[in-house]
């Protein structure tokens, strides 16, 4: 299996940015395709934002597109999420999700698909 750790996580003023990354230990990184994903209070967890194995492939909520960019370092066994232009909503908890699969390409958007997770990272956006 694989541990996931997150980190990076802060407040920030509406408009500006933050870099958030998970650490994965424990088993080959270049095996699962990762996930990012988000909790705010009283709201259900949503997707944010994924990657392939190989790191060619990413697919971004409509709601962080133009703002938000997933990528991974195989070499480092990390997935990192670039947040540009911040707002107040994107105020949550965020989460990486790892999902083992036999192909390269896939990205994966619904989290009952993933694996593991990590315990993950608060983000908030002040006004």
């Amino acid at each position: 299996q694989v541990q996931l750790v997150e980190s990076g996580g802060g407040l920030v003023q509406s408009g500006g940015s933050l870099r958030i990354a998970c650490a994965a230990s424990g088993h080959t990184f270049s095996s699962y395709a990762m996930g990012w994903f988000r909790q705010a209070p009283g709201k259900e967890r949503e997707f944010v934002a994924a990657i392939s194995r190989s790191g060619g492939n990413t697919k971004n909520a409509d709601s962080v597109k133009g703002r938000f960019t997933i990528s991974r370092d195989n070499a480092k066994n990390t997935v990192y999420l670039q947040m540009n232009s911040l707002k107040p909503e994107d105020t949550a908890v965020y989460y990486c999700a790892a999902k083992l699969t036999l192909f390269t390409v896939v990205v994966t958007t619904n989290s009952f698909e993933y694996d593991y997770w990590g315990q993950g990272t608060q983000v908030t956006v002040s006004s």
